[in-house]
């Protein structure tokens, strides 16, 4: 039988050594020390307790919709992000290796269906994927099953979309065809909140090592029929709030996008974003949030045709004969340095005018130019096969690509910035 608890709480100073705390505790009495006594909230907190209209707010979308309970929330379906259990063997950024990679797979695997189940480490195994091998699934390599995906923000290398191969593809099997529109956003983590909107079902490590969850502004019914995602009771409180003239489901697609990005919301809501899915406030003027929030959206998911910002591409000159020299140099370095605006290249090459406000776009603990750098870092595979007969990736191959890309990300970076100043002027 539960019985009631009480919770008494005192801090200490966090810069304090162990010694120190135990030090301090030898020489207070436990019946002197003055706790303060602590009610924990519904989802049982007892520390850091957000004391706001948080509940008050719309349910972006409902966790319990399973256990029976209400639907009443914007959106009626929501995913976790793909998960593979095999990244190094089913994304890459170039697509021969990818199906070179698969061939191999497949057919190691292939080998264990009509011989004996050992799982052996030349291919990697997976729960999931020895309980399909065990039921006799099996699969042909498909090139089409080759394309992009959002893998990490701003960076959508090549996904081979396999059903036995992919462990979990979450609520959306299409997770590399671009036939809708996600918003990504970091759930369950000590970082700080964010979201992205992209083209493609984002992976589950989307944002690294925490949990990625989405929304979507469609869904498809067991047809493949494509439909509205906003459910019909979050369209009427919308219009009940603001009227019917401008409130469309695109609209609020739009709003709630604007709403997640505001520096206000973030903060007064922080400690709710890192152990609970969103919830939205209305503020005044949909119109105008539901334009910042597309035109954020249009920035995000049109990253790679925007216009390069006019950074100073700077190529020193070396007149280097010796071989080795010569590779040294060519070594990518991909360092960021933000106090002068620059990002070294290799020893040939450095990008510089990198504007403060580009660095101030983060996704949780990187900037947008960060993600792009870490991405294209080269780095020995894990996976023992791999890194025997697939470590081909060289820096150097997509370097000109990459020029690009930070080049864009930093127009994308700087423009968000203006949008999301402009909401900060906005007083709710």
């Amino acid at each position: 039988m539960a019985k009631q608890c009480n919770i008494q709480y005192i801090a200490l100073d966090d810069n304090w050594r162990k010694e120190q705390k135990l030090q301090w505790f030898t020489e207070n009495p436990l019946k002197e020390i003055p706790f303060e006594h602590i009610q924990p909230d519904k989802n049982n907190s007892w520390i850091n307790i957000a004391d706001n209209d948080f509940e008050n707010l719309l349910a972006l979308c409902n966790k319990d919709v399973k256990a029976g309970k209400s639907k009443k929330a914007i959106f009626e379906l929501f995913s976790t992000g793909f998960l593979t259990g095999r990244d190094e063997w089913v994304v890459d950024f170039s697509k021969m290796v990818l199906g070179q990679k698969m061939n191999l797979y497949i057919s190691e695997y292939q080998k264990h269906i009509i011989g004996e189940k050992n799982y052996d480490g030349t291919i990697k195994w997976s729960r999931n994927l020895k309980r399909r091998l065990e039921q006799g699934k099996t699969e042909i390599f498909d090139e089409h099953k080759i394309n992009p995906c959002s893998y990490r923000p701003f960076t959508n290398p090549f996904l081979y979309n396999s059903d036995l191969f992919i462990d979990e593809k979450g609520a959306y099997n299409n997770v590399s065809k671009n036939q809708n529109i996600y918003i990504n956003f970091r759930y369950g983590s000590r970082l700080d909140f964010c979201c992205l909107s992209t083209l493609y079902a984002p992976s589950y490590s989307f944002y690294s090592l925490d949990p990625c969850q989405y929304i979507s502004m469609y869904r498809f019914d067991i047809q493949g029929n494509r439909i509205e995602n906003i459910t019909d009771w979050g369209l009427q409180q919308f219009t009940k709030q603001y009227g019917k003239k401008g409130v469309t489901k695109e609209a609020i697609f739009h709003y709630v996008y604007a709403v997640l990005h505001n520096p206000a919301y973030r903060k007064k809501y922080e400690l709710n974003l890192k152990r609970e899915f969103p919830r939205i406030p209305f503020y005044n003027d949909f119109k105008q949030w539901s334009l910042w929030g597309e035109d954020l959206m249009n920035l995000h998911i049109n990253y790679a045709t925007v216009k390069p910002f006019k950074l100073d591409e700077i190529v020193a000159e070396h007149n280097v004969t010796n071989q080795s020299v010569w590779e040294k140099l060519s070594k990518p370095k991909l360092k960021a340095n933000k106090v002068i605006g620059e990002i070294e290249i290799d020893g040939f090459t450095t990008l510089m005018g990198i504007p403060k406000q580009a660095w101030e776009y983060k996704l949780g603990n990187r900037s947008a130019l960060e993600w792009v750098l870490d991405q294209y870092k080269e780095s020995k595979p894990k996976d023992p096969t791999i890194a025997e007969k697939f470590n081909t990736y060289k820096f150097a191959d997509y370097k000109d690509q990459v020029l690009d890309l930070l080049k864009k990300v930093c127009t994308v970076s700087v423009e968000t910035m203006k949008i999301v100043g402009e909401m900060e002027k906005q007083v709710q």
